[in-house]
């Protein structure tokens, strides 16, 4: 079977060559393992480069956050093979046998664009984070956790971006992710313009991925409320009209207020500039990464990019 891997990466070569390394010792599966360095600061080029001679490194020289990245990766893919492409985190990882799995699925059911797996916590492993996911705009808690475990195959509105293979042709009929987005929401937006297309979305219950959620970072109070919040209008703007587009702007609006306040009264002043910030943004259609803007104007303590450690926000 042939597969294309992408992986991103942003000072973190210590979660990427750990995550090749795995790929690396598969037995059956020979897949073309393309790393996109975000442009980092450190010497993760370096350290990839002499760790992991098999992958293909792509040296973007501005980060692009996870869409924009991430997409470099794919562009290459799309231009060498047909073969489908697995996006996988950095800090995740998926046994051999789970992916063969997946791609049988995708070759004994045509309708199905894009697979994932049930995603478990890397340390609590029979722990479930996420067996699919719902709309980030109809929904407030999106992560699917129930389902009949009798059902191999459970159609869900969007995958999570931390492990998902598509076909090629998904993303040559339906476009590459959404580089407004930045950071976040973009692989639900690649979900739903393929399910327009006709495609399914689906977890494939029989086949589990674990993702490390230890990790942490001290931009989580501004960077990811920031996308997650703004990125909600620019899906509305972009999927919704007239009488939908207005309630859902005016639900999202009303509930970034009351975050505002609620983070403001609890002394976490930083956050709910983020969010202010998210709320007019949002309003405005500003799209793309606004990291230093948005670190700038909350005059966070650790107002550096090199706190973070993931390829996905700096």
């Amino acid at each position: 079977m042939n597969l294309s891997i992408v992986i991103l990466n942003w000072n973190a070569a210590d979660d990427t060559v750990a995550c090749v390394r795995r790929i690396l010792a598969w037995k059956q599966l020979s897949p073309i393992i393309w790393v996109v360095d975000n442009a980092s600061t450190d010497d993760s080029v370096a350290s990839i480069s002499g760790e992991c001679p098999a992958v293909r490194l792509i040296k973007s020289p501005v980060n692009m956050g996870f869409a924009g990245g991430t997409n470099q990766g794919i562009s290459r893919s799309l231009a060498t093979s047909d073969a489908p492409i697995m996006l996988l985190n950095n800090d995740a990882h998926i046994a051999e046998d789970d992916v063969i799995r997946l791609l049988d699925t995708l070759q004994e059911n045509e309708n199905i664009g894009l697979v994932g797996p049930l995603l478990f916590d890397a340390e609590q492993k029979d722990r479930l984070v996420s067996a699919g996911t719902k709309s980030p705009v109809l929904h407030h808690q999106i992560r699917v956790t129930e389902f009949n475990p009798d059902q191999s195959l459970l159609p869900v509105e969007t995958i999570p971006g931390t492990i998902i293979i598509g076909r090629s042709d998904v993303f040559q009929e339906v476009g590459l992710l959404d580089e407004a987005y930045f950071f976040s929401i973009e692989v639900a937006d690649l979900c739903t313009r393929a399910s327009k297309q006709g495609y399914l979305n689906v977890i494939d219950t029989r086949a589990r991925g674990y993702h490390n959620l230890g990790r942490s970072s001290t931009l989580r109070d501004t960077l990811y409320p920031y996308y997650i919040i703004r990125n909600r209008f620019i899906y509305v703007r972009k999927f919704y009209r007239s009488v939908m587009k207005a309630l859902l702007f005016s639900f999202w609006s009303g509930y970034s207020l009351a975050l505002i306040l609620k983070l403001y009264l609890s002394g976490k002043q930083a956050a709910a500039k983020a969010i202010y910030l998210a709320l007019i943004d949002g309003w405005l259609g500003r799209t793309g990464g606004q990291n230093e803007r948005v670190l700038a104007a909350c005059q966070h303590p650790s107002n550096s990019l090199t706190s973070y450690r993931s390829g996905q926000i700096a």
